[in-house]
């Protein structure tokens, strides 16, 4: 079993420490994911692995599954998916946080390569990744009366005929023609052995997961069993997760945050998870019954996105004994100074910041939760990788190690490293000689500690969720009155950042903004990339070569959100907004408050400290 070591990760030096103590090799036996589960299990086979609400209700009687269960599952879905699909099958699916979604996950890696899906996905675009990914399996959601995923899995198979289709569906929901019940197929195969051979394991593929737009060919990062396997060890030891240690899951189990950083990090440690609904924190239910949950469930690590970790925390903790709580683990996009500083007023622990990406296997750098906590920094890099902030070429090559506090590019190395997309020709200027070039702009201080300071990709995060601008900007411009669309982010105190689109008309032609929605909301696949403002102005800036130029707009926006946010929440309508590209954070903002307006300064500052950007209160 993975050596996960009985010290605590707190400084880089212990981060070398751990790697000096003993080989990777060493530390990590495992060759499969399946290796995980049955080490597991033979520890602590009683011990929980799953706890499964289904309601969050205060009456519910959860699920509890444990090591012993959950390994016999996966090796039942394992054999299943070997004996519908033959040899090394690609099983797709499409389900909300259960039970069983981790048996097809682990079950699928085990026999073949998963393939997970984001079920808001637009039916084409869920075809389109199915073919690109060489599918024969699809496990679905079965009929729901508010989820149409089930629709989309039917609509698949009606261009893809040879899909086998497998359904999740509660008991008692009629027979399909052609469809396999889940449940009812895994209770005839067997739980004790696998049937068709050894697992999957080693520079195996173990899974494809989509990322970037949905417009043209998918993106289909490749992990191996190695790779999670490194990234798992690793996301274990900086986490510090330990065998009695109950953490929330609300991570989705169609992004890498949910299988690695709160999956398999947490059963390679034998520890517990708890699903907190299939919705997770998209259930008002959750939200607002939150701190009872923690204190039911004895949880004693909080992990969520920040939006909604910031969410959880406007409702009072109450009477509800929550002291178990050690810390928070939040990641996916960047964490607002507010939020962080009111986990810990809430809960006395520290929220801790984790960076990673589809392309490294889900975990790149973490600051430790046995450490201090150092705000706004994503801490150090897993054991066994290196991560560097690297100087940028004219070529858009990777140079040279830059100092301390000086922000470049950050450069990522290690066998948790993804071998690259499915599609080579995606490759280019991602991956080279063994070294991922994240995209993301950062620096270190003099602990060696990272701090992401902006993207020199024009990726928007919103909650979390990976929107291209380019899938919005391809739509737009289908318009014919449109003759050039530049969507960027626009920051918003909740979602960190919400897509706005600029939008240049073609010469003498006529457009109202409610068409342009209208048109915006008919041609994008996914909904949460549909632009919450669109702006038309008369041109578009371009740099020397006629590439758009979005520093500008990305300022314009912030200056827009900014202005309207001291016009109507602190009548302060003469206030001077300064909006610059750069800095520790992407963007800053400079305001002055008139002298007669003094004394709202303090609020305003606190009011923009939920935005990402930096920002500077001055009175004039």
């Amino acid at each position: 079993m993975a050596e996960l070591g009985a010290f605590q990760i707190r400084s880089e030096s212990d981060v070398r420490n751990c790697e000096a103590e003993m080989s990777l090799n060493e530390r990590l036996p495992e060759t499969s994911i399946l290796d995980v589960f049955v080490n597991s299990a033979a520890l602590t086979p009683v011990a929980t692995a799953i706890t499964m609400l289904m309601t969050g209700a205060p009456d519910e009687q959860p699920r509890r599954v444990s090591y012993e269960q959950l390994l016999r599952l996966i090796r039942q879905a394992a054999n299943l998916f070997a004996e519908i699909g033959g040899p090394a099958p690609g099983v797709a699916y499409m389900l909300p946080n259960l039970v069983e979604t981790h048996a097809t996950l682990w079950g699928a890696e085990t026999a073949g390569y998963a393939v997970p899906i984001n079920f808001l996905l637009q039916p084409d675009s869920v075809t389109e990744l199915l073919k690109a990914a060489d599918v024969k399996i699809l496990v679905a959601l079965g009929p729901h009366p508010q989820l149409d995923i089930w629709e989309k899995a039917l609509a698949a198979r009606a261009e893809i005929p040879e899909l086998k289709l497998v359904r999740v569906a509660a008991p008692g929901t009629p027979a399909e023609e052609y469809v396999i019940d889940l449940v009812e197929a895994l209770s005839v195969q067997p739980d004790d052995r696998l049937t068709f051979g050894p697992p999957r394991q080693g520079d195996d593929v173990a899974a494809y997961f989509h990322t970037g737009g949905t417009t043209g060919t998918p993106k289909l990062v490749a992990h191996t069993h190695r790779s999670q396997l490194v990234a798992g060890l690793g996301g274990a030891i900086m986490l510090g997760y330990q065998p009695d240690d109950v953490m929330t899951a609300t991570f989705p189990l169609f992004h890498v945050a949910g299988t690695i950083a709160s999956g398999i990090c947490v059963f390679m440690a034998g520890a517990e998870q708890v699903i907190v609904t299939p919705s997770g924190m998209r259930n008002p239910v959750v939200i607002e019954g939150f701190w009872r949950l923690v204190a039911d469930q004895k949880v004693t690590l909080v992990g969520g996105v920040p939006t909604a970790i910031g969410a959880v925390l406007q409702n009072p903790v109450g009477d509800h004994d929550i002291s178990a709580v050690r810390a928070g683990i939040t990641g996916a996009s960047l964490l607002p100074p507010s939020v962080s500083r009111r986990f810990k007023e809430v809960t006395g622990a520290t929220l801790h910041e984790v960076l990673g990406m589809t392309e490294a296997s889900g975990l790149i750098s973490i600051d430790p939760i046995n450490g201090p906590g150092n705000a706004g920094s994503v801490g150090w890099s897993l054991p066994y990788t290196t991560t560097e902030v690297r100087k940028l070429g004219s070529d858009g090559s990777l140079g040279a190690v830059c100092d301390v506090g000086e922000i470049g590019v950050i450069a990522i190395e290690g066998e948790h490293v993804s071998p690259g997309y499915r599609n080579p020709a995606n490759n280019d200027g991602v991956y080279s000689n063994g070294v991922l070039n994240s995209g993301d702009l950062g620096y270190k201080d003099a602990k060696g500690c990272l701090y992401v300071a902006g993207r020199s990709k024009d990726l928007i995060i919103r909650s979390g969720h990976n929107i291209d601008p380019v899938m919005i900007e391809n739509a737009i411009t289908t318009h014919p009155a449109v003759a050039l669309a530049a969507a960027v982010g626009m920051p918003d105190a909740y979602a960190g950042e919400l897509p706005i689109c600029y939008v240049q008309l073609q010469q003498g032609a006529d457009a109202d903004l409610d068409d342009l929605k209208a048109h915006a909301e008919a041609t994008i696949d996914e909904r949460p990339a549909w632009p919450r403002v669109i702006e038309i102005i008369n041109e578009i800036p371009l740099t020397s070569v006629g590439k758009i130029f979005k520093p500008s707009l990305r300022c314009n926006a912030a200056k827009m959100v900014v202005s309207k946010l001291l016009r109507e929440e602190f009548d302060l309508p003469d206030a001077d907004v300064s909006v610059f590209a750069g800095g520790t954070r992407g963007l800053r903002v400079d305001v002055k408050i008139p002298e007669n307006s003094r004394s709202v300064a303090a609020s305003v500052e606190s009011a923009l400290e939920a935005y990402l950007f930096e920002s500077r209160i001055s009175v004039q």
